[in-house]
């Protein structure tokens, strides 16, 4: 072949074979690429950010469901574990939302661990976070569900207890009425009468009482309370149904003791301890209340010779309208409010209440709740009741 022809067909072949690697290199680059993007757990930015500083739970997910990130809450609640979503129900909403495209919101129930029946109960948003993320929202509503259904049962509640005292005080009025040429009966019903109406009094007053309790602004200012003071003026207070019932009130203990709270609340809970105390004491016997100083925390303990709780109710025992003995607490007027009272009390005050008891023996309430230290800085921020 002629020397002249060499040349340009060499050119030309050397040409193709370059362009040829050129395109395989770019070809090459461009799947790396696009293999990295698959694999890469990179979120868009600022994500991360967002999840670190988000209270509810949050977490990112890629498209084989891997979680990438996750908030502190989303761990917290137990949704993701060893980066995945730990229910499958989340997962499917997931899903649900690749194959739709279109944001999706649903209140779910989750178990909030591997025993027990206990459960949580979230609003989870779930949305595309561009074209290959999935970001998955959680605000735990628990607390606010359980406390709709405590107002439910309150209602239902309140509703079944006024039932009885305002039926009795109907029938009782129409018995009168068909008595007025008896006046032998005529008294009996009117003391039967006068009975239920005071009954329905204590039980609303009660009512009024606990509801104020449970109120956001029920210790917005604290002020120094003489625990001296509110033992004896609850002890006061149920002198005349102790005499009698034949029950002797005793008290001692430390003196000169002050907690920061208001006082009316506090003889109120202490009253009602007393009260239910006598209640369930077998005449004759002794009701002392006792107060002490330990750790800087001030303890009420009021201790009966009673009928006593038995073990599985004592869980019970500051439920609203729970009764140990139901036929004796109507009998006595017991609306079955006055633990729960003492309860919100405490716990308004910062402190709580604890019960020990045995059928038989009796039983010693207990009120715990922190006392003024000597030339205080300030007065401590009560703890605000739950319901």
């Amino acid at each position: 072949m002629d020397a002249a022809l060499l040349v340009p067909l060499a050119l030309v072949l050397g040409a193709v074979i370059g362009g040829g690697a050129v395109s395989a290199v770019v070809i090459a680059v461009r799947r790396g690429r696009t293999a990295a993007e698959v694999i890469s757990t990179a979120v868009p930015d600022g994500v991360e950010q967002v999840l670190d500083a988000l209270e509810s739970a949050g977490a990112v997910l890629d498209p084989s469901n891997n979680v990438v990130k996750a908030s502190p809450g989303a761990v917290a609640l137990g949704l993701v574990w060893q980066r995945s979503l730990v229910h499958p129900s989340l997962l499917a909403l997931v899903d649900a939302v690749r194959r739709s495209g279109e944001p999706m919101t649903e209140e779910v129930d989750l178990a909030r661990g591997p025993l027990g029946d206990a459960s949580i109960h979230l609003t989870v948003r779930v949305a595309r976070l561009g074209t290959r993320f999935v970001l998955l929202l959680a605000e735990d509503r628990t607390e606010s569900v359980r406390l709709d259904a405590v107002r439910r049962d309150f209602v239902a509640n309140i509703s079944h207890e006024l039932k009885t005292p305002i039926g009795a005080v109907g029938l009782l009025a129409e018995a009168l009425e068909h008595a007025a040429d008896d006046p032998a009966q005529v008294q009996r019903f009117a003391k039967r009468l006068s009975k239920e109406s005071k009954r329905l009094a204590g039980m609303t007053q009660e009512i009024i009482e606990l509801s104020r309790l449970q109120a956001a602004d029920a210790l917005a200012d604290p002020q120094e309370v003489d625990i001296d003071r509110v033992i004896t003026a609850a002890i006061d207070q149920n002198r005349v149904t102790a005499d009698a019932q034949r029950i002797q009130l005793v008290s001692g203990g430390d003196r000169r003791t002050r907690v920061w709270g208001d006082e009316a609340m506090l003889v109120s809970a202490v009253h009602n301890l007393i009260a239910n105390a006598i209640q369930y004491s077998v005449a004759p016997a002794r009701v002392g209340v006792g107060v002490s100083e330990r750790d800087d925390v001030v303890e009420i303990a009021v201790t009966d010779q009673g009928i006593g709780i038995p073990e599985e109710e004592l869980d019970r025992v500051f439920e609203r309208f729970f009764r140990v003995d139901q036929a004796r607490a109507r009998a006595t007027g017991g609306t079955g409010l006055g633990l729960s009272i003492v309860k919100h009390v405490a716990q308004n005050h910062g402190g709580d209440v604890r019960v020990w008891s045995q059928p038989g023996r009796g039983s010693t309430f207990t009120i715990r709740i922190p006392r003024v230290v000597d030339e205080p800085s300030a007065a401590p921020q009560p703890v605000k009741a739950r319901a």
